[in-house]
């Protein structure tokens, strides 16, 4: 994985069609045996990306005497996937362990949604938001001990000039989008999400296929797939592993080695910025999954209730006194 390429038209189609409602549904009907096979997969996958809670303090012995910053995606990280986009409401016991995390360490949510749409659903302002895959940062509208000194007041849009055209094909593709029920179209901004969780298997194929020739007109755009959804964004060199190496350069940690980011993401966008910390050497990715993929994370985690206790314990350690926690000096 890594890197989001552009599919070729066949290859898309077929891997859009593969993750339809109707094949999903139809794949979760499986026989004992299946279901074994599938525990199995994942029993082996998982020795190769080892739970982060079974591993968190060898995790976090890795990074005695240096800075921890904390990355993390929303949808399927911090929320459960749903049907409705506009109701992926993260909890309140969610809420108050990211709000705890950012206490104590810089703390960003990178996402492939709208930033202001992000924010309305975490509300915390003493956060980095860095949303449309990467491409709108702001930091922090509170000041904590770990932005006094920063640039908190970071506001990064490398992909502005393409707004007049991101729009026009938004219009263009909600106009479009009312032949296929159950498809929405969300505007990020700086990119779009075509929703199609919710239609019919019947009909994916001319949806897919009407996506793609909507597209052509616009070869500066480039598109690519995630959960249940095709993402619409400007063809240039950035991502949420660029987003990632921005933040650490915006908090003064660009070229040091003093610092362990942890990278906790669902998708495949979320690829790019594991595979950042894979060739810079440093840090944590911990993929959130429930069955075996490909990834360039390190560690794995099953669900968002897992990410919350995750969070919880990584909190509940650095508040440990010195003669209990044995790495507590990693936390400084």
């Amino acid at each position: 994985m890594g890197k989001q390429n552009v599919i070729v038209p066949d290859q898309w189609v077929d891997s859009m069609r593969a993750s339809s409602p109707t094949h999903a549904k139809a794949a979760a009907v499986l026989s004992g045996s299946q279901e074994a096979s599938h525990d199995d997969e994942y029993h082996k996958w998982v020795k190769q990306y080892p739970s982060a809670l079974s591993n968190f303090d060898d995790i976090f012995a890795a990074s005695k005497g240096i800075q921890i910053v904390m990355f993390l995606d929303y949808d399927g990280t911090l929320s459960p996937i749903v049907d409705d986009p506009d109701r992926a409401f993260m909890s309140d016991a969610m809420r108050e362990v990211v709000r705890d995390a950012a206490r104590h360490f810089p703390t960003a949510i990178v996402s492939g949604r709208c930033r202001d749409k992000v924010f309305s659903f975490v509300r915390l302002r003493e956060l980095y938001y860095a949303g449309s895959h990467g491409m709108d940062i702001k930091g922090p509208s509170k000041t904590t001990k770990h932005t006094k000194a920063k640039r908190k007041g970071v506001l990064f849009q490398p992909a502005s000039v393409f707004l007049p055209m991101i729009d026009e094909v938004y219009k263009t593709l909600l106009r479009k989008t009312e032949l296929f029920p159950g498809s929405s179209v969300e505007n990020n901004t700086f990119s779009l999400s075509v929703h199609y969780r919710c239609v019919d298997d019947k009909i994916l194929s001319s949806l897919f296929e009407m996506v793609k020739s909507v597209l052509e007109d616009y070869p500066e755009l480039r598109r690519t797939s995630g959960k249940k959804v095709l993402e619409i964004r400007p063809s240039i060199n950035w991502d949420k592993g660029k987003a990632l190496e921005f933040l650490l350069e915006s908090l003064g940690f660009g070229d040091r080695t003093d610092v362990f980011p942890v990278y906790i993401g669902d998708d495949c966008t979320d690829e790019d910025a594991f595979k950042v910390l894979r060739d810079r050497g440093q840090g944590a990715g911990i993929l959130v999954s429930d069955i075996p993929k490909e990834t360039h994370a390190s560690y794995s985690l099953r669900e968002p209730a897992e990410v919350k206790e995750f969070l919880s314990r990584l909190v509940e350690w650095k508040r440990l006194p010195s003669s209990k926690n044995k790495y507590k000096d990693a936390m400084s």
